[in-house]
């Protein structure tokens, strides 16, 4: 029986016969070119779905396990890791590019995320979220880590997710004034994270672990 493909990408799907593979597509945002080439490799090795995914990307369902290698030459793009132990997305809504309610700017903050952490290797999966304001339209109450922007910066929650034992985040800092303030906090909470070696969410060491602990680590305050 056919199973994942991980270093590929790869899923398998309901057939156990076909795969999906998902292209990376950073904060959602996707070009006409990369578009066109979806399409392209879509019609040339006959994938018959096209799925957009919860996490903002576009999945090719269908695909033969001999086409995987070839569809991805032709994507020329970074796989999306959909699947295994590490940093899987970075949900990111429209934050003040677009949106009138937007606060602060989740589009660039969400890039810089991606860049970042998308498919660093942990102990477990892990999967973030930037939101422009507090109507959390990119679902940071769900995932692992997030932000959600403020008048006065931007609030850092902590321990979300979903599945069959979901969880929603709670919030550890608020209004952190900077970026690059609000990026180092989750980087020292991405390398607690890992530091403890565990297989589970991010949200069942909150059991274990109390919030002002874990706030003393993400403002760099605990003693080495």
């Amino acid at each position: 029986m056919k199973k994942d493909i991980l270093e590929k990408g790869a899923i398998v799907q309901r057939d156990r016969e076909t795969y999906a593979i998902t292209p990376n597509m950073p904060a959602g945002l996707v070009t006409p070119e990369l578009l066109r080439r979806i399409a392209d490799t879509a019609e040339k090795y006959r994938v018959p779905t096209l799925k957009l995914t919860s996490s903002q990307r576009i999945a090719l369902v269908g695909l033969a396990e001999e086409d995987i290698d070839n569809a991805w030459a032709d994507l020329q793009t970074e796989q999306g890791r959909p699947v295994g132990l590490c940093v899987r997305s970075v949900k990111v809504c429209p934050g003040t590019d677009c949106c009138k309610r937007g606060l602060q700017d989740s589009i660039k903050i969400g890039l810089e995320l991606d860049r970042r952490f998308h498919g660093r290797q942990l102990p477990w999966k892990m999967k973030l979220a930037v939101s422009g304001c507090p109507n959390d339209c990119g679902e940071v109450c769900i995932r692992d880590l997030g932000l959600i922007g403020s008048p006065k910066g931007w609030h850092l929650m902590v321990g979300g997710n979903g599945g069959s034992q979901p969880r929603l985040s709670q919030r550890l800092l608020e209004h952190v004034p900077d970026e690059e303030q609000a990026l180092a906090a989750l980087d020292r909470l991405i390398d607690w994270f890992e530091a403890q070696g565990r297989k589970c969410r991010f949200g069942k060491l909150l059991e274990e672990t109390d919030l002002d602990t874990l706030r003393e680590i993400a403002l760099g305050q605990q003693a080495e």
